[in-house]
């Protein structure tokens, strides 16, 4: 036999030997699995892993209608100038510095914003839309807006999303859905996220004073502690669960109409809230006029409380 053969020899009986060695490997790594998996807990823990894993694979999301709200007076995103986008930059800049200034360090929850009136009508959700806006106008800040105005979605309807949305916050606090992810949505905005008020509930004031609330507004301070975390809650007067909703957050703004709200209903609400809260006050339908929109309404604003 010549040494080419002798060499050709020697590596076919090597390539049976290996094949030999990886067959028994395979052998014994099924019945390693096939052991395991007889085991009543383990597959109890991969039942768990299964049952625990997020049911929100992607973002949901939903679209804006930008173009209608700036026709209706609305924050606008584009480069036109508008005296409402300088007057809500005003506002926006006080409360930026009270959720991550100097403030911050003695206000709890100091970048939750619950915009809240004395009674419907005054234009509250108008100003939490445009709060919202013009935060998300800034290159560095992210902005979530959540409608907790339960009784009157009025945020979710002027996004037209009503119809388009599985679930929102009335889902979660009735347990239907166990992530805030499930019901958060992302928007056509870049820096702004979304929460709808979800489906009507007979039970839908408690559920706001509820201890689940409660929850879920200190996991958005805890969870999102560099974003501003705006709610549109229902009008103070009338609805005793505001108080306790609107108490939650760091800051609250309290939207007025002019020539409309009462000063004697606006102590009356005032004194429903916790005073160690920054309270501010922001003044609708001022009127004023701009010349290069012609909207006749604008914005006044101040702040009652610093601590």
């Amino acid at each position: 036999m010549s040494t080419i053969e002798k060499a050709l020899a020697k590596q076919k009986l090597a390539e049976q030997e290996k094949k030999k060695n990886q067959q028994v490997e395979s052998e014994t790594l099924q019945e390693k699995s096939f052991s395991a998996s007889s085991t009543p807990v383990d597959a109890e823990a991969r039942v768990q892993q299964v049952e625990t894993r997020p049911s929100n694979t992607s973002e949901k999301s939903v679209t804006i209608p930008l173009d209608t709200m700036d026709q209706q007076g609305y924050v606008s995103l584009s480069s036109n100038r508008k005296l409402i986008n300088e007057e809500l930059r005003a506002i926006k800049r006080k409360v930026i510095r009270n959720a991550f200034g100097g403030l911050a360090k003695t206000l709890q929850a100091s970048n939750l914003i619950t915009v809240t009136s004395t009674r419907p009508g005054e234009g509250k959700s108008f100003t939490a839309i445009n709060l919202a806006l013009s935060i998300a106008l800034e290159q560095d800040k992210t902005v979530l807006l959540v409608d907790a105005d339960v009784l009157k979605p009025s945020i979710s309807k002027k996004f037209q999303v009503e119809d388009s949305v599985d679930a929102g916050l009335m889902e979660f606090l009735l347990e239907e859905v166990n992530d805030v992810t499930d019901i958060m949505y992302k928007t056509n905005i870049d820096n702004l996220r979304f929460i709808p008020a979800g489906r009507p509930s007979h039970l839908s004031t408690e559920l706001l004073a509820s201890e689940k609330m409660a929850l879920l507004a200190e996991e958005f301070v805890k969870r999102y502690p560099d974003r501003i975390v705006i709610m549109d809650a229902p009008p103070l007067l009338g609805i005793n669960e505001t108080a306790v909703l609107a108490n939650l957050a760091g800051q609250i703004l309290i939207v007025v109409e002019e020539e409309k709200t009462h000063l004697g209903e606006l102590k009356q609400a005032v004194e429903q809230l916790d005073q160690e809260k920054a309270i501010g006050f922001v003044m609708n339908k001022a009127k004023k006029q701009d010349s290069t929109t012609g909207y006749g309404y604008g914005y006044a604003y101040a702040y009652a409380s610093e601590k």
